[in-house]
């Protein structure tokens, strides 16, 4: 996965990691940044194939 991409992926989590520690600390669920980390890889990898399905989509309806 290209380093630019999992920058980008990574700002975007970023942008909602305050949402999604309220919506968890309202239910009781703690979240930290540390416990995050082992999902970082996922969520990236799910970001990168949403993003490859984009690109095919744009590029089919072309």
């Amino acid at each position: 996965m290209e380093q630019d991409k999992k920058m980008e992926f990574m700002a975007i989590a970023m942008k909602y990691f305050p949402e999604a520690k309220a919506k968890l600390d309202a239910s009781g669920v703690p979240f930290s940044m540390e416990l995050a980390e082992p999902f970082m890889d996922l969520f990236q990898k799910v970001m990168y194939e949403a993003y490859e399905l984009g690109k095919k989509d744009a590029h089919a309806n072309q």
